[in-house]
């Protein structure tokens, strides 16, 4: 499998886009205005301490106060010497993030009080309408390991499966990480290719990354540590032995990439180009015909089925269906087919849409169970190739799988778009019907509290196009009713729901 990452910059944004065998896979885009705040390290002041909810809210400086529960409060202690190989909390930590084991915190109001100063690191980005999730347990991301300052905890990543060569690493980093050195590591997926001197280098990376960060704790007003830009991050957490190359059409930043590949990744230094083409980069491969057919509801199979896609604010659904596909044996391996299909569609367009929390795909029901196995496999077997966690269920009777991906940052929709004003986000319109009944009720009310010789009535053009043919009895009736006459004018700018009733 070949695999290229295109780096296209602007002023105003970056955007990173993973094509494999010439399909686009995921899109990350990062703009100048609102740039991802995830792994930032800030020092914060506790705002407010809520004992039902066990959390507290921490003003880190943004907009909103960002959200830390009892159990992201406590780091473990630095004396802690679990040195097992990681297999409960690797997995996560290979794409760039640490996972602690699970227990039971203490009462929030006996680790925090309002008005403590506490550092912390941001684990997901605002969503929405809720603020940053934070965590105490810092971790630093580098190519080959996870640098956790305030833990010994040595782990190992799940995708890494080899007894030897876990074995071969868990010995080489117990001989890393003297008594009198703090902190822990996870070894990234990364690390399984990795050399005794490379992965040294990265362990001196990133305790350099640590010591300059423990220095401005004292002297820092909020912000203590940036996670690296968007170009740069992709150098470090996107390329894998299976990519052949990095195309980046700006000059500035391809020399930035190439210089931190020279100094921390020199084995991908040479995969490295800058673009200058006169076609834009993303145009070449076709990237931004796909990212516009990412926003659509509705993904077309080959077969001539199809998926629609629905995010909302709880969850996402996607629904499962023939269309155009008739099959050539029976109903029952026409519809197999079609899951099947879906299956592999399903797991990129989550990738793709970058879609987190809790997903509910709603497949065409089979009735043979070993269809349904297969399916179920299909989709697990797909979902292992994306860099994100995530977890599914089994299948029920009614052709239901819920699962859930973990969500760090805005999905691919909610960077690029935002709530149709004339809809507010609803997703439907009224009819030029129903507005016509809205006018008639408006100019009702009207003629009931003003006197006057006559209405003006502005609205779309569709609405007008109703009242004058449709509803054109309706209209003369009410004219009639109030004695009064209405007069219609088109109004290019309103949209179908906006109309003024203005007295004459």
């Amino acid at each position: 499998m070949s695999e290229e990452i295109l780096i296209n910059v602007t002023p105003q944004e970056t955007r990173v886009a993973v094509v494999e065998n010439g399909v686009l896979q995921e899109v990350h885009i990062e703009r100048t205005r609102s740039r991802g705040i995830v792994g930032n390290i800030y020092k914060g002041k506790v705002a407010r301490v809520l004992p039902g909810m066990q959390a507290a809210f921490v003003d880190i400086g943004l907009e909103r106060a960002a959200f830390l529960h009892a159990s992201d409060v406590h780091p473990q202690p630095p004396g802690d010497t679990n040195n097992g190989s990681g297999e409960g909390n690797g997995g996560n930590a290979a794409e760039g993030g640490a996972r602690h084991e699970t227990r039971i915190a203490p009462p929030i109001h006996t680790l925090l009080h309002e008005g403590q100063e506490i550092v912390v690191q941001v684990d997901k980005d605002p969503l929405g309408t809720k603020g940053a999730r934070l965590t105490m347990q810092l971790t630093l991301p580098g190519r080959y390991l996870v640098y956790m300052p305030h833990s010994r905890h040595l782990g190992i990543s799940q995708k890494i499966i080899d007894e030897a060569t876990r074995a071969r690493l868990r010995a080489f980093m117990k001989s890393a990480m003297p008594p009198e050195e703090e902190g822990g590591f996870i070894l990234r997926t990364l690390a399984e290719a990795a050399t005794e001197d490379e992965l040294e280098e990265d362990i001196r990376y990133l305790r350099r990354v640590w010591r300059a960060c423990h220095e401005r704790i004292a002297t820092a007003g909020t912000l203590i540590h940036e996670d690296l830009p968007l170009a740069i991050r992709a150098m470090r957490d996107l390329v894998r032995a299976q990519v052949e190359k990095i195309r980046i059409d700006s000059r500035e930043t391809f020399m930035k990439a190439r210089d931190f590949a020279i100094n921390f990744t020199p084995e991908i230094a040479e995969r490295i180009e800058y673009y200058p083409g006169e076609r834009p980069i993303f145009d070449l491969y076709s990237v931004e015909d796909e990212i516009q057919k990412a926003l659509q509801s509705k993904v077309l199979l080959k077969s001539g089925g199809y998926l629609v896609i629905d995010q909302t604010e709880a969850m996402t659904t996607i629904d499962v269906n023939t269309g155009a596909f008739v099959g050539r044996k029976n109903l029952e391996e026409t519809l197999f087919k079609t899951n099947l299909e879906a299956a592999q569609a399903i797991a990129r367009q989550l990738r793709l849409r970058n879609l987190g929390g809790m997903i509910i795909v709603d497949f065409i029901d089979m009735a043979e169970p070993e269809h349904r196995r297969q399916v179920l496999r299909a989709l697990e077997k797909a979902l292992t190739r994306d860099r994100t966690k995530a977890s599914l269920t089994e299948m029920s009777p009614l052709g239901l799988v819920e699962l859930t991906r973990k969500r760090t940052r805005e999905s691919l929709e909610h960077v690029l778009c935002q709530p149709c004003p004339t809809c507010q986000g609803r997703g439907m319109v009224k009819s030029a019907q129903t507005v016509c009944y809205e006018i008639f009720r408006e100019i009702l009310r009207e003629a009931r509290q003003f006197g006057t010789e006559k209405y003006l009535v502005l609205a779309s053009q569709p609405v007008i196009d109703m009242l004058l043919d449709e509803e054109a009895t309706g209209l003369m009736n009410l004219q009639e009713f109030i004695g009064k006459s209405i007069q219609l004018k088109v109004e290019p700018l309103y949209m179908q729901e906006q109309f003024d009733v203005v007295l004459m």
